[in-house]
């Protein structure tokens, strides 16, 4: 991969960064307006200062310019211009995003364990594709250069989950809101909760402590003994101090898609309007998006954690694929 990355060249960068991105914005675009999702263009940038309709035109052009840039090779004059200043514009918003980042970050209302915008990522990538296309090279295409284009293609949408869980899963969300859903994981068959579910748990009741929430839904499923992970949890948080009355247990919790199904259910009978969702930073790009499809807006805080955890690489993996499986995946 080395190799392949040091022989490449900037154009060949540009191209795969436009496809991804052209693809993925018009996929977006598709499930918006025909399944009636959420904008998951905000995913990777957010242009709502404009008029909705605006901003979907918008989007849709950069798109088509985009996968044209993208596939479509040499450009006209126009094409190339036109190109540039869409793909310009965009790096421009990116930049802008992440300048907004910073300045909730400076002024206390987020924190973030790993302080890099996921935006100057973005920004990056399509001011690398506006140079590459206003200053087109006609070189001879290189062998296999469709095998080529694809690969990076698909690198990118590998690291595009990875970069998610590093930036926004590491990005604390925290706000006075009315309950906090906290995710399950493994419970011992002696009822003692794993060091992953004890983290969520001890970061769940701080802010319960803190008066930022006032009811905690504990969601999960069977432990590896009679007692439940969500049993698991309200014990350990009767031990750190919480009134049991403004605990909910959730034992149906069995994956992320039922937990985030149950605790809507859950919240709508309490007419719970701000939630929270607490779990580790690699699981929380998956459980925003979870809530997002099922039309819920919700607030996520990575668990604490009190020493890093060796199943992390592991963990951080699997979200990876599981990000796109949940993408691709129409909720219940």
């Amino acid at each position: 991969m080395r190799t392949i990355l040091r022989n490449c060249s900037k154009t060949e960068l540009a191209r795969s960064f436009a496809l991804f991105f052209g693809l993925f914005t018009l996929v977006n675009l598709v499930g918006e307006l025909w399944f009636h999702r959420t904008d998951a263009n905000l995913w990777w940038i957010d242009i709502r200062f404009l008029p909705a309709l605006i901003e979907r035109v918008t989007l849709f052009v950069s798109a088509v310019l985009l996968l044209m840039f993208a596939i479509l090779l040499p450009m006209r004059r126009w094409r190339r211009i036109s190109t540039a200043f869409a793909a310009g514009l965009l790096a421009l918003v990116a930049a802008l995003n992440a300048a907004q980042f910073y300045v909730l970050v400076t002024k206390g209302a987020i924190a973030s364990g790993l302080p890099i915008a996921f935006s100057l990522f973005v920004a990056a990538a399509l001011s690398l594709v506006a140079l590459c296309a206003i200053r087109q090279v006609t070189t001879p295409a290189p062998r296999f250069q469709l095998a080529r284009l694809m690969l990076f293609t698909l690198l990118w949408a590998g690291m595009f989950p990875f970069l998610q869980t590093l930036c926004f899963g590491k990005t604390d969300y925290r706000r006075a809101a009315d309950v906090a859903v906290v995710f399950g994981a493994r419970a011992y068959a002696n009822g003692q909760p794993s060091d992953a579910l004890a983290d969520r748990v001890r970061t769940a009741c701080d802010l319960y402590k803190q008066g930022m929430v006032r009811k905690l839904i504990f969601s999960g499923g069977p432990g590896d003994g009679p007692i439940s992970e969500a049993e698991a949890m309200r014990r350990m948080a009767i031990s750190l101090g919480v009134d049991d009355r403004d605990m909910i247990l959730d034992a149906e919790g069995l994956n992320t898609e039922s937990t985030v199904r149950n605790s809507i259910r859950i919240c709508n009978g309490l007419d719970a309007k701000r939630v929270l969702a607490v779990s580790h930073f690699y699981h929380l790009p998956r459980i925003k998006m979870a809530y997002q499809k099922s039309g819920r807006e919700v607030y996520t805080v990575p668990a604490r954690e009190r020493y890093f955890l060796r199943q992390t690489p592991y963990s951080v993996a699997r979200e990876v694929v599981a990000f796109w499986a949940y993408y691709f995946r129409p909720m219940a």
